[in-house]
This record gives C-alpha cells, sequence and structure tokens, in this order.
C-alpha cells in the first residue's frame, strides 16, 4: 500500500527524528490497519502502558492521529491512538466544529515497537467506527522526544500554526476494502 511522508512543522523541529512515513498495511471488513514508521527514534518518549479505553488529550505527548473527510464535505472524523494503549475518536461538523465522541463498537488494538534506531506504531480501528468511504484523510503524528521536544508531523502545514485540523491536510485517500 502507498507510504504518505509527512513532514515536521517548521515552528516545532525534531531533535533526532529523521522522517515519518505512515500508511495502510491492511483493511477488511472488521480492521482498519495502519502504520506509521519512525525513523531516528532513539530518544523518542514513549507514554506508559495504560490499557485500553478512552482518553482525552492524547496529543499532549506522542501520539498518532488519523483523519477521515468523507465525500470531500465539511463533516469528518479523528481519531488519536496512543502508544499507551489509550485511544480517542471524535467527529466534527465542520473545521474545528461541533466536537462529539464517535462511537466505537471495539476498541481500537495498539501496538509499538522500538529498533535500534526506528520505531513502529500499528493501529487496528474497527471497522465500524470509520467514516463512509472513500475519504480524504491526513495521517499526523505529534512526536516527543527526550528534553521536551515536540515535533508536529502531517501530511502538508499550510499555515504558520501547526494544525492537523486544516483541510489542506487531508492529502491523502483512503478507500473502502475490495469488493466491500
Amino acid at each position: 500500500m502507498q507510504a504518505h511522508r509527512l513532514l515536521a512543522h517548521p515552528a516545532h523541529p525534531p531533535a533526532r527524528v529523521t522522517g515519518i512515513e505512515a500508511r495502510v498495511i491492511g483493511f477488511d471488513a472488521d480492521w482498519l490497519r495502519v502504520r506509521w514508521r519512525i525513523e531516528g527514534a532513539q530518544a523518542l518518549v514513549i507514554p506508559p502502558f495504560a490499557g485500553r479505553g478512552r482518553a482525552d488529550e492524547l496529543w499532549r505527548t506522542t501520539c498518532f492521529e488519523l483523519f477521515l473527510r468523507p465525500n470531500g464535505g465539511d463533516r469528518y472524523v479523528e481519531f488519536n491512538l496512543s502508544p499507551s494503549e489509550r485511544w480517542a475518536a471524535y467527529d466534527f461538523s465542520s473545521y474545528r466544529d461541533g466536537m462529539a465522541d464517535r462511537p466505537a463498537s471495539r476498541e481500537p488494538d495498539c501496538t509499538m515497537r522500538q529498533g535500534s534506531t526506528f520505531a513502529i506504531f500499528d493501529a487496528a480501528i474497527p471497522a465500524d467506527a470509520l467514516p463512509q468511504l472513500p475519504a480524504d484523510a491526513n495521517f499526523a503524528a505529534v512526536i516527543e522526544e527526550q528534553g521536551a521536544v515536540v515535533s508536529y508531523w502531517a501530511l502538508a502545514h499550510p499555515a504558520a500554526r501547526a494544525d492537523f485540523h486544516d483541510p489542506a491536510c487531508f492529502t491523502a485517500r483512503v478507500a473502502p476494502p475490495r469488493g466491500a
């Protein structure tokens, strides 16, 4: 599946992270599987294990995000996925407006693995929690490194301020699985 190279926001450069790629690695009737690969992850701060469950403000430390906007409309969905195994899902009626918890029949499954110079974060999102597909997408990540260095990564950064919700960031596409 296509890899999407994320860009660090220029106002918030990383310390050691040199690149992040995100991609859909699988999609069936039950799960959408997404992977983020972080290069230069030696100083990555990983939130402590907390067990599955909904939580707000996951973006305050290392967190991976997926935004989906069906049919090019104003409505979109945000998924926040943490290496702690906590997660959040929100519906928005338009740009940063009308935020509400999005229901999910099952909890996402999140796994973080670290190598010597890279880390891999995999998330499986229940298919019934997804909006109607195909959808425009923004793959994003908040990366905290040792020394309280926080960088913001997305497919695009059209503004001086990091903003994953900006419609101009939705440059990828997620389609339903073949045969669905």
